[in-house]
């Protein structure tokens, strides 16, 4: 006969156990308290570190609140609606890649000899003006690796949970991309470091006089940085990247057979003449070549009753957005017509610039200038901005009145 006590397990820790009075009827019997006391104490102490830890990492992984979700679920539908066009833009694999030739180079030999190894490639720094595939790059090397990439940017990363999360979840070999790296706050980029030396996660467990430091080890993983300012970043975090590698403006010969091939996967025709006139106007930046091809593609629907894209058609369409030959838009050439018709081609201070044309000085300074310093087009000196002959020339201004000027 089987008995079962009514009395419940006092501790609640420990289930009951069947045990045989004979050989067909067992009976449930309270375990021995006394065996229970002894070992309990030190099981209770593991047990609570471990529920410490794990609470930890759940912290680290905590659920979204309503408004991420949401963020989540928008950006997702954006992106799936964006596949079957912008996105396919993007090269696959380095073959498809143009550009850039000497970091290709690097590249693949990093890539083949991490493969040969089963191991992860090394950490990449990537710095240069904005447009130029840096994250189109990443993509590749996780492609080439055949790993899984994960995209995030610096100031998406505002609390130190939001960093760790993305790494705890990081499998094997896999890429971590960061693009504007060097808008990492300080308590996040602390905990990059060991992460990127050691691949561990110290976690502080407790407060005050009982806290302690625990460490998660991590996967290891290859973390892309991207900026547009490398000064900005700290030396400890530069110095841990194995790669450090500059982008180049692009030649026009590269632009055009960018163009050539975005035309391609979009199904636009365009030939060799209307290729070069985007080309020419695109700053030396894949970006900007391809938004002004989807602009000429438009006008050529348009007006043009879907013919092929010609250079005669190319530069109507581009007059028509105020871009000219040099790739100047209408804000640029104001620019530069205030400082040479109001200033005499200067010099003029930037806060005067700014209050004569209307425009930002920040703006101008981070926006305008950089491009017309880089065709030279303007100067900067103690004194202020100065119009150069260059841009008198292209303006239609008489090049003996802009030597005058600059003269005086």
């Amino acid at each position: 006969m089987a008995i079962i006590s009514s009395k419940p397990n006092p501790n609640g820790d420990e289930p009951y156990k069947l045990i045989n009075e004979t050989p067909d009827e067992p009976s449930l019997v309270v375990p021995n308290k006394s065996k229970r006391r002894q070992s309990k104490p030190k099981a209770a102490k593991a047990g609570s570190e471990n529920v410490e830890i794990q609470k930890s990492l759940d912290l680290l992984q905590a659920e979204a609140t309503p408004e991420e979700k949401l963020a989540d679920k928008l950006a997702k539908t954006s992106t799936e609606a964006n596949n079957n066009s912008d996105i396919n833009i993007r090269p696959k694999n380095l073959e498809d890649y143009i550009g850039q030739k000497d970091l290709k180079e690097l590249l693949h030999i990093a890539i083949a000899a991490a493969k040969s190894r089963s191991s992860a490639l090394d950490h990449l720094l990537l710095y240069g003006p904005p447009g130029l595939g840096k994250t189109s790059l990443a993509l590749i090397i996780a492609q080439e690796m055949g790993v899984q990439c994960k995209i995030t940017s610096a100031p998406a990363l505002e609390r130190p949970r939001d960093v760790a999360g993305l790494l705890v979840s990081l499998q094997q070999g896999d890429i971590l991309f960061i693009d504007e790296i060097h808008r990492l706050p300080n308590v996040t980029e602390e905990i990059l470091y060991p992460a990127m030396e050691d691949y561990r996660l110290d976690i502080t467990i407790g407060k005050g006089q009982g806290a302690r430091i625990r460490s998660v080890q991590l996967n290891k993983f290859t973390l892309i940085g991207a900026t547009t300012r490398i000064g900005a970043l700290s030396s400890p975090l530069r110095d841990r990247f194995g790669f450090v590698q500059h982008f180049r403006f692009y030649e026009q010969d590269e632009l055009t057979q960018i163009v050539s091939r975005s035309a391609k996967i979009l199904a636009t025709p365009i030939d060799d003449d209307g290729a070069i006139a985007i080309a020419l106007r695109s700053r030396g930046t894949p970006r900007i070549a391809n938004r002004l091809l989807k602009r000429v593609r438009d006008y050529a629907e348009v007006k043009a009753k879907g013919e092929q894209i010609t250079g005669a058609i190319a530069e109507s369409a581009l007059e028509l957005f105020n871009v000219d030959p040099k790739g100047l838009d209408w804000i640029d050439r104001k620019l530069l017509t205030v400082l040479i018709e109001n200033f005499h081609g200067g010099p003029a201070g930037l806060d005067t610039l700014a209050a004569a044309t209307g425009e930002d000085a920040h703006t101008i300074e981070e926006v305008y200038e950089p491009y017309l310093l880089q065709i030279g087009y303007i100067n900067r000196t103690p004194r202020g901005r100065v119009a150069t002959a260059a841009a008198w020339k292209h303006l239609g201004y008489p090049v003996q009145t802009a030597i005058a000027g600059l003269m005086d």
